[in-house]
């Protein structure tokens, strides 16, 4: 049971953004909360910039809370397969690192691995996924309740602080016709296109 009330308000805004509740989301919850805290308030525009290591559910959270999203450009993902962020504020460049630590296999319910595979490849049967539902519950309350440094290592950092998002001019691709972003295009024979079709034509060289 969240107690907390504040923890409480951005649990309910995630999920409601999210669709429902597991521990990736809540992971990103408390990430954004020492964000919040750090930081200041959350981004009304570009403000806050997130730089994100993964494509999991507790990036949800921190576009929802922290106002970091793909669409204003202030949340960049780097493919590095780490449960780890970079939060920095535009007006100083102050930054805090958040990433998750190592979790001692005794952390993990018994039989939790296997129940997940069950669950991801629809072989659990219906008591079987109560069962992983009830898991991953007992999973979001520890994440809510765990002390912060026995869930992440946190260290404030000072960086370049990442250029604002950039409006380009659009060329019309020769191959399908459709708009591409100029910065985005490649030129062949003297001719824009864009990525797909280019990597078409290229491949029949």
């Amino acid at each position: 049971m969240i107690v907390d009330p504040n923890i409480k308000r951005l649990v309910d805004r995630a999920v409601e953004f999210h669709g429902h509740m597991c521990p990736g989301l809540m992971t990103g919850v408390r990430a954004s909360q020492i964000a919040l805290r750090e930081l200041g308030g959350r981004a009304q525009d570009e403000e806050l910039v997130a730089i994100v290591e993964c494509d999991n559910c507790s990036v949800d959270a921190i576009q929802v809370l922290l106002g970091c999203t793909f669409g204003k450009g202030n949340l960049l993902y780097r493919d590095y397969g780490k449960t780890a962020y970079t939060f920095i504020r535009r007006l100083d460049g102050g930054a805090v690192r958040v990433a998750s630590r190592p979790r001692p296999p005794q952390q993990m319910p018994d039989g939790y691995g296997e129940l997940r595979e069950k669950a991801q490849t629809g072989a659990a049967t219906e008591d079987e996924q109560e069962s992983f539902r009830e898991m991953n519950r007992r999973r979001d309350a520890a994440i809510l309740e765990m002390p912060e440094d026995e869930l992440f290592a946190v260290r404030a950092l000072q960086v370049p602080v990442p250029r604002e998002a950039q409006i380009r001019s659009s060329v019309v691709c020769e191959g399908c016709g459709e708009p591409v972003m100029e910065t985005r295009s490649r030129c062949l024979a003297g001719r824009p296109y864009c990525i797909p079709c280019f990597e078409r034509l290229d491949s029949r060289w």
